[in-house]
């Protein structure tokens, strides 16, 4: 061999190395950049976008392993512009391909198929003069197109266990110089074989976050609906609170006018999930609360309503003043007896008053006055009754004064306390979970919308600096969907322009967030809510003139 071939040999060579090495470099590169994806179509197609550019391949079919076979994810050709699946938003229209025929034989005459099963690359230099597999439905597509499917590099993709989770296949090389159709090389196969171990793990580990995210969505879902369905009274509170907390934290977003806290707010993906999660878990210390009183509809309801035992006994006063009446009766004229009568008519009606007003008082529907809470105590005075061991009783225990005397609502002072204890709980629930580090505010997030701008909220008393904007948001869902609720045993539904009407005085008593108050009428996001959520007999006209704390230029 002469100096100049020499030289020229040696240049040929030093090119085909830089070659490689460049390959090698860029087959790196794309394996970091594949860990780095957090999409899974976007996952897909840039692994069948690489394995096209390390082997100048003029397109492909990238296949994912499913319940019906090999299911196609993206199909791309550069000469025929083709772009199916991933972010093109065509889909594709092709049937899986099945492992196995109708008599559960293997489908070894489908290249792709074939290479799945037996775990093994298949690199065809022309499949128009391949005998061994079946490639008919490609010289049809071929001649529909205009095209000319010759060279093919089938890789099947395996995770850490062995196991078959897709497919890669490319077609037609192309001569870098040449642009002809040219077979795939061993380097193309063994590239491409590195490029789809790589993409493996990064499908599996992204397998593996999704799975585990949605059994952590599972488990949070599973919570809320355990609390919603230990009372039958609200079955949509533990939903509905975190889908109207994200109608208002994207109006906030959104929103251009007001103060810098509101302008500059802005939430990342990893924000809103924290959110959302935080929504959904911003009840769950409810687990601990008794039943009976979530839904203590009256005053005298514990596991039931106690005022049939007062019934009761107002019978039995009745049955008293009756056997009196009949006894006297007997031992006097008969002269005397319509006066007899008279008295017990009236005896009965005052009982039936007493009953009615006692009734009356057990709803708790409005405010009871010390007038009101003496009477109480002069009807339990006013008559006595019976046990079935002999004994003469006062008419109401101290507890049912206790309770028939609540001032507002249907709870006792201790009752409150033991709900409001609930978000105490939560916190501590939350706060005992070992968080991802994007999800660290869950505890703080979920545990503050009791709090109260002017710090007399509870668990913490904090003041409204004190406390993160989204947390904030989620007080003023927490209110709204309680106030516009429909299942709640102690009220009646209640028309938007009634709800937000509490909520303006609310943000006047310095209760809520005065600009998200702002924001949730100026954005409408109280409507957004309704039009989803609330019928129509609850969707009044709003006077937005008249709502207390609306501020019209704001």
């Amino acid at each position: 061999m002469s100096a100049g071939e020499t030289q020229t040999t040696d240049e040929a060579n030093s090119s085909e190395y830089q070659n490689l090495l460049g390959r090698l470099k860029r087959l790196n590169t794309i394996g970091v950049a594949l860990s780095l994806e957090k999409d899974n179509q976007r996952l897909l197609e840039r692994i069948l976008q690489a394995a096209k550019e390390l082997t100048n391949a003029d397109g492909g079919t990238l296949y994912t392993l499913g319940e019906d076979g090999l299911k196609f994810e993206i199909m791309l050709s550069e000469s025929l512009g083709i772009h199916k699946g991933g972010s093109s938003g065509e889909p594709i229209n092709f049937p899986p391909l099945p492992l196995h025929d109708e008599n559960g034989k293997e489908n070894d005459h489908m290249v792709a198929v074939c290479a799945g099963l037996h775990g093994e690359t298949i690199n065809i230099p022309d499949a128009y003069q391949d005998t061994k597999f079946e490639f008919s439905g490609t010289r049809r597509f071929d001649e529909q197109m205009n095209y000319r499917s010759q060279s093919f590099l089938t890789v099947p993709m395996k995770n850490h266990k062995n196991k078959l989770i897709g497919v890669l296949q490319l077609i037609n090389a192309l001569d870098p110089d040449t642009s002809e159709i040219r077979s795939f090389s061993q380097t193309d196969q063994e590239l491409v074989e590195s490029l789809t171990s790589q993409a493996a793990v990064a499908l599996v580990n992204q397998r593996l976050v999704r799975e585990q995210r949605e059994l952590f969505e599972a488990f949070i879902t599973l919570i809320a609906n355990t609390i919603d369905r230990k009372s039958p009274y609200t079955g949509n509170h533990c939903s509905r609170v975190p889908e109207l907390t994200m109608m208002l934290a994207d109006a906030t977003q959104q929103c251009q006018r007001g103060g810098k806290e509101i302008t500059g707010f802005s939430m990342s993906t990893d924000e809103r999930y924290e959110l959302w999660v935080a929504g959904m878990l911003h009840d769950c210390g409810k687990i601990t609360t008794k039943e009976y009183i979530v839904d203590k509809a009256t005053k005298l309801e514990t596991i039931y309503d106690r005022i049939e035992l007062v019934d009761t006994r107002f019978e039995l006063v009745k049955r008293d003043f009756e056997i009196a009446a009949l006894k006297q009766k007997l031992v006097t004229d008969a002269s005397e007896h319509a006066e007899i009568d008279a008295q017990l008519q009236a005896q009965c009606e005052a009982i039936d008053k007493d009953r009615e007003f006692v009734h009356h008082s057990n709803i708790g529907g409005e405010f009871m006055s010390d007038e009101k809470k003496q009477e109480i105590e002069h009807i339990s005075q006013r008559y006595t009754w019976t046990n079935p061991a002999g004994e003469c009783l006062p008419f109401f225990s101290d507890d049912e004064i206790y309770n028939l005397q609540i001032s507002r609502g249907t709870l006792t002072t201790e009752e409150r306390a033991h709900i409001n204890h609930h978000i105490t709980a939560t916190i501590e629930m939350l706060e005992s979970l070992p968080y991802p580090s994007h999800m660290k505010n869950v505890p703080q997030l979920a545990g503050g919308h009791h709090e109260r701008m002017d710090g007399k909220g509870y668990p913490k008393g904090l003041k409204r600096h004190e406390m993160p904007l989204a947390a904030r948001m989620m007080g003023i869902a927490d209110v709204f969907e309680a106030l516009t609720a429909s299942d709640r045993p102690y009220k009646k539904a209640m028309p938007l322009s009634r709800a937000l009407t509490i909520l303006g005085k609310m943000k006047l008593d310095n209760h809520i967030d005065p600009d998200l108050f702002d924001v949730f009428i100026h954005e409408k996001v109280y409507q957004q809510y309704a039009d989803k959520y609330l019928p129509e007999t609850q969707q009044d006209e709003i006077d937005l003139d008249n709502l207390p704390g609306f501020n019209p230029n704001w």
